[in-house]
């Protein structure tokens, strides 16, 4: 497994929370009324886990200009979870009973602290799945990266690492998030099956921790020549950066989250940080100059998005290409049971194309672990200012290790 405010001024009627708008906007296809939901956006906007997600936001505002083509009219409502798992219940609550809202994009660290709630009120949840097992068991909730089984291992990052010539690899992920924790063991194992040795694992990293020396010092005692982090940006520069300070030579670091805008405009400090750092995707890079990444591109720019996309970002917009896809099929007068069925029928999802030759069936909870459609993972590294594609893992795509799992986080 490889390991990135709108008010709501429509009048909701209960168990509903869609409503045509009424009036004769434009939809792209004529002068029909756009049908309009009102949305809840769960996620990190402050806190440690920010870093990562704050620009979901970003993300679902060029979807918005998506969705109005395709006849919508997609309001939403911000919840900070403030990387807090009693605050994100609370935000997913208010979400439900005070803003009404029709369905969720969850785009957080901390979803499952606010799962257990939005399943028990049948409130549609779509998002990114990088916290917990909840993408797997909960019917209502529906990853765009598919419902990720993190503690099966595929040959992704071995294949990877072996690729870039790494002999003894370190591993870290986060002991609050169950997924970070488990992924940063697969990817450990997934290692092993390679022939790669495994200096160094730990599964068990504070939550946003920077305090990262003596976690450098055992890996550097370890041998280590590379990295791989199941960890939010901040937490994954401190390591490079004490690792190089210390004279460690990474032959690759590999990250999977902090790839473009976030990076490019945190200053000199984070891009001297990250010069020659490697990290994933599981959709295609804009750099590669698709129709499907010309036309992200040009949403965002619609939206008033400047800079380069984010991880985040590509989350935010594929989860209303994915709403769009279920409202499609979910009758005349959608409600939220019939979009979650609707969803729940979803077996084809491109990402809005975004995936490539690729398809993923989002409601395969069993042979989803690389994150993203046929475990794939487009690999892109930092050189200068810019980001480049790198041969061969334009996608790299892996295999499920029969028979191998790793022990689930409690």
């Amino acid at each position: 497994m490889l390991v990135a405010t709108a008010t709501a001024g429509l009048v909701i009627a209960a168990g509903c929370g869609s409503s045509s708008s009424g009036k004769s906007a434009s939809s792209g296809n004529g002068s029909a009324p756009l049908k309009t939901y009102t949305i809840g956006i769960l996620t990190d906007r402050t806190g440690p886990a920010a870093s990562g997600n704050k620009t979901s936001v970003d993300g679902v505002k060029a979807g918005v200009v998506y969705a109005t083509r395709q006849g919508y009219n997609i309001k939403y409502v911000i919840a900070d979870t403030a990387t807090n798992p009693a605050t994100a219940l609370s935000a997913a609550q208010k979400l439900v009973t005070q803003d009404h809202v029709f369905a969720v994009f969850a785009h957080s660290a901390l979803t499952f602290a606010a799962a257990p709630y939005l399943t028990a009120h049948k409130v549609p949840v779509i998002g990114m799945a990088e916290d917990g097992p909840e993408w797997i068991t909960a019917k209502n909730m529906f990853s765009v990266v598919g419902a990720l089984q993190t503690t099966k291992v595929t040959t992704t990052d071995g294949k990877f690492f072996k690729k870039v010539g790494v002999t003894n690899l370190g591993s870290v992920g986060y002991s609050i998030s169950p997924s970070s924790s488990e992924s940063s063991k697969a990817a450990a194992e997934s290692s092993k099956a390679a022939g790669i040795k495994v200096g160094y694992l730990n599964a068990a990293f504070p939550f946003g921790g920077t305090n990262v020396g003596p976690t450098v010092l055992a890996m550097k005692n370890a041998g280590i020549d590379g990295l791989v982090t199941a960890t939010d940006p901040n937490t994954a520069f401190s390591l490079i950066t004490g690792l190089r300070q210390a004279g460690v030579k990474l032959k690759a670091a590999l990250l999977p989250t902090g790839y473009g805008g976030d990076l490019l405009q945190a200053g000199p400090g984070a891009l001297k940080a990250a010069q020659n750092v490697y990290f994933l995707l599981s959709y295609e890079p804009v750099e590669m100059q698709t129709a499907a990444t010309k036309q992200f591109s040009a949403d965002l720019k619609a939206a008033g998005v400047t800079g380069e996309p984010t991880f985040a970002m590509y989350n935010g917009y594929t989860s209303i290409g994915l709403i769009i896809q279920g409202l499609k099929a979910a009758g005349a007068q959608p409600t939220q049971a019939s979009l979650i069925t609707a969803l729940s029928n979803v077996h084809e999802f491109t990402a809005l194309g975004l995936y490539g030759s690729h398809k993923l069936d989002i409601n395969d909870r069993v042979n989803a672990v690389g994150g993203g459609a046929d475990n794939c993972a487009w690999v892109v590294q930092l050189q200068g200012d810019a980001f480049k594609t790198v041969p061969g893992a334009d996608p790299v795509c892996g295999e499920i290790l029969a028979g191998k799992t790793v022990t689930p986080s409690s």
